[in-house]
């Protein structure tokens, strides 16, 4: 339980429902910051501005997914506005304050470079990016039935990258009767794709294999989808580029090839808001508990 824990979630999107839920329910003190428009009421919850809440009094500090955009702004679709987080803020707080972001940005590491507070990035741990790769496999499938013309049977595809998503977005299009091709540049992945009956290729060798694709999906990220790669797709050919902002394509020359390019991170949160937020609740409660528990043992 986290009873008497005050935690201030700060912005974000639907999944950030299913958190206030939990943490509810695990009998929180919550302070919501950027959802003066939502009509949902929570136990234990109250709606806050960040000029009106004390950080004096923070166990925890949640944001969402995206964390801070460039311009240091906490974005929300409960609020007309975007929130700033200052320096000035959060200095106020507790040493010993978390900050949980799902990824860190350069915004973020500067605001923590001047305040010293701990951090944890959710989307950095393995179960996590693991449970979101089932929704995401999902995601990727619907835009690909969307954006082609064909069926995914029979059609050909790589993946690029056979981390913790890729692997499951490999695994999912061949058990739909797709020819899926996996490139990757450590051997070791290579090896395991070849167990699992894809077909593996090294990434440099990439451009030699992308001529009959009908669809190529990057989850590396790194721009591997350079013009020389795209010079060799067919005009048909699909990318869905799942790796975080900005992506690993070249979407200029993919445009200008007349390719359809698309990037989309986040597909979890798009396609599957609840399953998404579970994911991130479940987690979260987890570490606010052994957060809660050092706190209070005085072990911080």
């Amino acid at each position: 339980m986290l009873t008497d824990m005050h935690i201030a979630i700060i912005g974000g999107d639907a999944r950030q429902l299913e958190i206030i839920r939990k943490l509810s329910q695990m009998d929180a003190k919550l302070s919501l910051v950027g959802f003066d428009q939502l009509d949902d009421g929570f136990a234990g919850a109250n709606k806050q501005f960040i000029s009106t809440l004390d950080p004096a009094g923070v166990d925890a500090i949640i944001l969402p997914v995206s964390g801070m955009n460039a311009k240091g702004e906490v974005e929300t679709i409960f609020s007309g506005e975007p929130i700033m987080i200052d320096a000035k803020w959060l200095s106020g707080t507790k040493k010993t304050t978390t900050i949980y972001s799902g990824i860190s940005t350069e915004s973020i590491k500067a605001l923590l470079n001047i305040c010293k507070r701990p951090f944890v990035e959710v989307f950095n741990r393995d179960d996590v990016a693991i449970y979101n790769s089932v929704p995401t496999a999902e995601g990727t499938v619907m835009m690909v039935i969307q954006h082609t013309d064909t069926t995914i049977h029979s059609s050909e595809m790589v993946v690029l990258g056979f981390g913790r998503v890729g692997m499951t977005v490999a695994r999912t299009f061949r058990q739909l009767g797709a020819k899926v091709k996996v490139a990757a540049q450590e051997t070791e992945l290579l090896a395991r794709a070849f167990e699992q009956g894809l077909e593996p290729i090294a990434l440099s060798d990439l451009r030699a294999h992308v001529e009959s694709a009908d669809v190529i999906i990057n989850t590396i990220p790194a721009e591997v989808l350079k013009a020389d790669v795209i010079s060799k797709m067919p005009a048909h050919a699909l990318i869905v580029d799942l790796a975080s902002k900005p992506g690993g394509t070249d979407f200029r020359y993919a445009e200008k090839r007349g390719i359809k390019a698309l990037l989309a991170p986040g597909l979890p949160g798009i396609v599957a808001p609840k399953t998404a937020g579970r994911i991130l609740a479940n987690v979260l409660s987890l570490l606010l508990a052994e957060q809660w528990e050092k706190m209070r043992g005085g072990t911080s």
